[in-house]
């Protein structure tokens, strides 16, 4: 029988969404057959976080979740310390959630002396630079749980995964979360949405949808293998970006009626340009709702 990969899953300052999140994961009986906690905060684990903290327990990957700072202790020992100690010791790190990879929401609370383990949003840090080549980084808020999980199951298979400038696997972080939404045509055609939870329209050019440049897989891999935020009529709210959290999540910043974002590496002119067009054109069945009432 193949022996199980042994993982500490490490909190530190967090919501536990990510753990709440991967807890959802559909298959956990076959993945729990393949891998072992040897702690997690809520599943019930081998040790107890003060023998995770007192001695150096063997595992082959270490899950860092949430935002860290050099004053944040847990179980009476300095969260940089603990990190350190065991980032020598396995095979990769994983960053787990936006918090853990780039501040995310805990570091809007004290942005001086909190941050990821290698970012302060897209800047990159040097505390833990020594374990930069062994560290994946898996952003969202919350991660979405077959990412996490297909993610360990190439460390265990040992499988090569390329990434991005912030170490994210480009598997599912090299397109953006635009890439499989239903609403596409509707944004080619810029045919605004002006509803929540309605099935017609784009909500980029009013609702602040941020999926045309935020990277991730949410329209591709489904959540709870059913749905998206924006196939369920809510924009995106760029949550796996080193910019999460943003102000007026619910509004599209405009300069004289132009969205100032535009998607990634389209040019401005050519925009403007393909806006005019595009507008000229009336196609009565984006008039009609998709299901009658």
């Amino acid at each position: 029988m193949e022996k199980k990969m042994r993982i500490l899953w490490l909190s530190a300052i967090t919501c536990n969404g990510n753990t709440h999140s991967f807890l959802n994961y559909p298959h956990m009986e076959q993945f729990l057959d393949d891998f072992e906690f040897i702690y997690h905060p809520v599943i019930d684990s081998k040790y107890s976080l003060q023998e995770i903290v007192s001695n150096e327990i063997e595992c082959e990957v270490l899950i860092i979740e949430g935002a860290i700072s050099e004053e944040f202790q847990r179980g009476g020992v300095p969260i940089f310390e603990i990190i350190k100690n065991y980032s020598k010791r396995v095979q990769k790190i994983l960053t787990v959630g936006t918090c853990a990879t780039f501040g995310g929401i805990f570091r809007e609370s004290d942005y001086k002396d909190t941050a990821g383990m290698h970012f302060d949003q897209d800047r990159a840090l040097h505390n833990f630079s020594d374990f930069l080549d062994k560290t994946i980084s898996i952003s969202g808020c919350p991660i979405h749980p077959e990412v996490l999980v297909n993610t360990l199951y190439a460390i265990k298979k040992s499988v090569l995964l390329r990434v991005d400038n912030f170490l994210r696997p480009k598997e599912f972080y090299a397109y953006t979360v635009h890439n499989g939404c239903t609403r596409n045509e509707y944004f080619e055609y810029k045919v605004d949405n002006h509803k929540f939870g309605e099935l017609e329209g784009c909500m980029f050019y009013d609702h602040g949808c941020q999926a045309p440049f935020t990277h991730g897989s949410c329209n591709k891999i489904l959540w709870n293998e059913v749905n998206s935020k924006t196939r369920a009529g809510v924009p995106c709210f760029g949550c796996t970006e080193p910019s999460f959290p943003r102000d007026n999540l619910f509004n599209t910043k405009k300069n004289m009626a132009i969205p100032e974002h535009l998607p990634l590496g389209v040019n401005k002119r050519v925009y403007l340009t393909l806006a005019g067009i595009t507008k000229a054109f009336k196609i009565d069945r984006f008039q009609k709702k998709i299901l009658d009432d």
